[in-house]
């Protein structure tokens, strides 16, 4: 007969976290070296625990997987947007991109138009990947042509990216969140306005205000020459390469799901490197693959090119694994909910309660490794304890956007922060100070808690209709 299991007490429902939190500490900061191993001996740690608190090693096996699951969809974009990456370089498509980026942008301007462009786009596809995967790795080719520091653009890249990823109502998360608190998804984005329009407005003005500093500087107008005459010779460039980038969001606005439109990218791809750039199948079979390495003897072009390919995304593929099998056990043997729980017992001012709810989203992106979870645990925790207060559900999935949603690309070891270092080629930590809207729409959120401003009620008549 199997012992019954009991409650999990708090204390023993942080070992893991504190084991997680100094072992990646220890292996990041002092040996250098990647999240991987941490996060297996941190999800060892806690099976360990929950085998100790009578549960099932079935039922921690089940919490795994279940883990990895919910990530599955995400993985398979993750590996077919390395696939369209190497074929787009091959193609032309990417040099296409960079030569007409550092033609028409400005040092002085680039910043605040990278924030604009990635903004549309992801506005329109509701697709923070597909905008990373697709401008946003021009634009880091253009940024670093123009003599401006990659983590300051990949910042302003992953502030445009999930704009549209949290305000589009094309985006899953922000119809996820409403449909976590009990709202419709148009009355969530209108409320969302209010956080992300400040976060949005001094976003603008402080990438402004670097971009002075790169305006009034110098323009190494050589290494700029030199990258284009390098890329003209080593490639055909033309508008008509512009198309396939296109082609790709056109597909998404059209509800086309990602998958299949990532997929007919890559496609678009190796046939335009066939058609524009005199290659074989076979060449384009190995730039999906293995990427595409670039060969100009330029080391500037080279580096930049040299890129892609679906090997290149399984070292993400693989910390993404390790990381929601940890959040999977947590979460399948009760740790998170008593860590959960424990938080919401000190909640007392509608202050407190959405300073609570934004940590606890952040803490969740950074134990549970998924925007996913990050947005249900905590909507699923603090649900009944915004209906006390009467709150209006729009404040509970407006608090789970700001920070479920915005601190997700922050975080190494999450899905997208994995996903945006595997793209973008820069590591969370280092764009993370120039993430301005992720950073500060949480701040706005905080301060409305406290302040009361926006914070609406429920009245009677509508609280009985949601």
């Amino acid at each position: 007969m199997t012992e019954k299991k009991k409650e999990m007490p708090l204390a023993i429902a942080l070992i893991p976290i504190v084991f997680l939190i100094v072992a990646l500490s220890f292996v990041i900061i002092v040996f250098k070296q990647t999240p991987h191993i941490p996060l297996i001996c941190a999800a060892a740690v806690a099976a360990a625990v929950a085998v100790f608190r009578k549960h099932r090693w079935k039922e921690i096996q089940e919490g795994m997987v279940h883990g990895i699951t919910l990530a599955m969809g995400a993985i398979l974009i993750l590996m077919v947007i390395g696939t369209m990456i190497g074929t787009w370089i091959m193609g032309g498509v990417v040099p296409s991109m960079i030569y007409y980026g550092l033609k028409i942008l400005s040092p002085g301007i680039f910043l605040i138009a990278t924030l604009i462009v990635c903004s549309i786009v992801s506005l329109g596809t509701g697709s923070s990947w597909s905008t990373a995967g697709t401008v946003g790795v021009a634009l880091i080719g253009v940024g670093r042509g123009l003599g401006i520091p990659v983590p300051m653009v990949a910042g302003a890249i992953i502030s445009g990216a999930y704009f549209g990823d949290k305000m589009s109502p094309l985006s899953d998360t922000t119809n996820l969140a409403p449909a976590v608190a009990g709202t419709d998804v148009f009355t969530h984005v209108r409320h969302m306005i209010y956080t992300t329009g400040p976060g949005y407005a001094i976003s603008l003005i402080l990438y402004g205000l670097i971009g002075l500093k790169f305006a009034g500087g110098s323009l190494e107008t050589q290494n700029i020459e030199t990258m284009l005459s390098t890329m003209q010779d080593h490639f055909f460039i033309h508008p008509i390469l512009l198309l396939p980038p296109c082609l790709v969001i056109v597909m998404v606005i059209r509800r086309i799901p990602p998958l299949p439109a990532l997929l007919g990218g890559t496609a678009i791809g190796g046939l335009f490197a066939i058609a524009t750039q005199s290659k074989s199948l076979a060449d384009v079979i190995e730039a999906a693959f293995s990427g595409y390495v670039s060969k100009t003897g330029v080391v500037m072009v080279d580096g930049l090119l040299s890129r892609g390919g679906l090997m290149s995304m399984m070292e993400t593929v693989a910390l993404i694994i390790c990381a929601l099998s940890f959040g999977g056990i947590m979460e399948k043997t009760g740790m998170l909910e008593t860590i959960a729980a424990a938080l919401l017992k000190r909640v007392k001012r509608t202050g407190t309660l959405v300073t609570t709810t934004i940590l606890s989203c952040i803490g969740m992106n950074i134990i549970a490794s998924d925007q996913y979870m990050a947005i249900v645990i905590p909507g699923r925790m603090y649900k009944s304890a915004f209906d006390e207060k009467r709150l209006h559900p729009k404040n509970l999935s407006r608090c789970l956007e700001d920070a479920g949603t915005l601190s997700s690309p922050l975080i190494p070891w999450n899905t997208c922060g994995a996903f945006m270092h595997a793209t973008l080629g820069v590591n969370p930590l280092l764009y993370l100070p120039y993430a301005f809207l992720n950073l500060l729409t949480p701040l706005v959120s905080i301060f409305y808690g406290y302040t009361g401003i926006t914070m609406e009620k429920v009245e009677e008549k509508e609280k009985i209709e949601l």
